[in-house]
Order: C-alpha cells, then structure tokens, then sequence
C-alpha cells in the first residue's frame, strides 16, 4: 500500500466581503448572496526526512494527486496557486531560513499569503483485488490552526492503475459538502473574526499578580486586561475560561482576519499591539506564540 499526503493551503477574500459585508446581487424573482470564494495552493506533506523543495520529483502519483486535486477546485471557481511556481519564487528570494520541515512548510504558507491550508491524505491501495483511492480532506485555518471541514473519500475498488481517475472518483463524492462546510465556517471568520487563546501569566519574581492595581485608574490587573480586550476583539466578541490570582486565559478572542488596508492580521500583530499597551503602563512582558495561542508572562 502506498500512502500520499498532500495539502491545501490559502484563502484570501475580496476586498468587499474583508469589511464585513455581504454585497446581494437582485434578480427578478430572488436575491443572490455573493460568497467569499477562497484562493487555494496545494502543498505535498512531507515524511520525516523528505523535502518539501523536492518531494514532487520521485513520486509520479503525488504529481497527478495535486493536479487532481488542484482542477478540483479550479472547475468549482475557486481560484488556486501554481506550488511549483510559488516554491520557486520562494527559493529565489531565500525565503526559508530553516532546514525543519514544519517551519519550511509554515514559511511556504505564509509567502504565500495562506489563510487557510487544506490537508489532503490521498491513501492508494493495490492488492489482486484492484485498486483503491481513498482521500481525507481537512481544512484548517492557517494563523490558529483550527479546523473548517473534514471529509472522507473512497473511490472503490477497480482493476486499473488509473490514479489519477481514482483520485477524482474518491474526491466527487465529498468535495461538494467538504467546501459548502468550509465555506460557511470561513464567512463566520469573516464576518465575527478568527478565533484565538490568550494566557496571561506571571513570572516568578514578578511584583505584580491579578489582584494588583495598575493605570491611572488603579484598577486591578485582571479588571484592565478584560478592558483590554474587550476593546480590542472583533465585535466584541471573547470569553474568559477562568481567572487566578496568578492567571487568566481567554479561549475565545476574535481578532480580524484581515487589517484596513487589506492585508492578514496575524496573532503576532495583536501581541504587539498588547504589548505595546502594557508598555504604557510600565509593565514588562514576555510574549510566546505557538499555533493559535497567545502566551504573555508578564515580568
């Protein structure tokens, strides 16, 4: 049995549907909602050892996967993005500055304006029974890693070595409700923000803990941060999971997806925005970021 593994990375959104709206095109008998249509680069997963710069260029069947499943998307109206060429022009301008391949790949994603990768497993069976495609599709959201659809795929078992009819065969039965899912959760991003986890925490010889009174108003620290935050979410939108005298965690801080000007919010662009708040109030951070979560230890 051999085992492909590709993914799918990257949506960006049209400038109209960035702000929130949701333009309605009228006919004579109803009215059409336009939909934010994502763009989309498929990227082969690499097994330890393998690179992701090369992967494509021992394994035929990798090859016909990600153009299968590249037209897949392309004949939907969604529009994608050439990996060979994006990898090419990544290399050009030394993008990566690491031989691991998990900052190789999240580097490729983010040259690639990415905000959400797909993860394909496309799982190639061949007994004397025939051959057999099954495919996993999982999408993700690129900047906090959390999930917008899951699909599986089979294309059952035939007599040919046809990988690539196969592929499309075991995609044709699930794409179609794998990118209506996708595509809902991703206008819930748009229109209430993405969603990510703060952790606010304290050094060990730090003077300062929640009950602690800090600003011109002398507030406690706990009462300022959820100001903070409070004024700095998507609508409004967060939720406290729990709160010590040494800790308070958000689990739910919508930030938004894209800035005014129309390019990705990161969560490394809210830290500093955080960080720069505390710093007006002499408070010393310490900020960790790994995957969806905001880490703050504050000194």
């Amino acid at each position: 049995m051999e085992k492909i593994i590709i993914q799918l990375g990257s949506i960006l959104l049209l400038t109209s549907l960035i702000a929130g709206a949701q333009p309605q095109a009228k006919t004579e008998n109803k009215t059409k909602v336009v939909t934010v249509q994502p763009k989309i680069i498929v990227i082969p997963f690499t097994k330890e050892k393998e690179d992701i710069r090369t992967v494509l260029e021992t394994n035929v069947n990798r090859r016909i996967a990600i153009t299968k499943v590249k037209e897949a998307f392309d004949n939907r109206g969604f529009t994608t993005v050439d990996f060979i060429g994006k990898l090419k022009a990544a290399n050009d301008n030394n993008v990566f500055t690491s031989s691991s391949q998990t900052d190789l790949k999240t580097q490729l994603i983010e040259y690639s304006g990415a905000d959400i990768y797909v993860q394909t497993e496309v799982d190639v069976e061949k007994s004397a029974s025939g051959t057999a495609v099954n495919i996993i599709l999982s999408a993700y959201e690129a900047s906090t890693g959390n999930s917008l659809s899951n699909k599986v795929g089979n294309s059952g078992k035939f007599y040919t070595d046809d990988v690539a009819k196969l592929t499309n065969k075991a995609m044709d039965g699930i794409l179609e409700n794998f990118l209506n899912t996708m595509q809902t959760k991703f206008t819930d991003i748009v229109n209430n923000g993405k969603s990510i986890l703060l952790d606010f925490s304290f050094d060990p010889a730090s003077k300062y803990k929640m009950a602690t009174e800090v600003g011109a108003d002398k507030l406690p620290f706990s009462d300022v941060l959820e100001m903070w935050v409070s004024t700095n979410t998507q609508h409004n939108n967060y939720h406290i999971q729990g709160t010590t005298d040494k800790r308070m965690i958000f689990d739910d801080v919508r930030i938004p997806l894209k800035d005014g000007a129309g390019n990705n919010y990161t969560i490394n662009r809210y830290s500093l925005l955080l960080f720069q708040y505390l710093k007006t109030l002499n408070v010393a951070v310490k900020r960790d970021i790994k995957g969806n979560t905001l880490f703050i230890t504050i000194k």
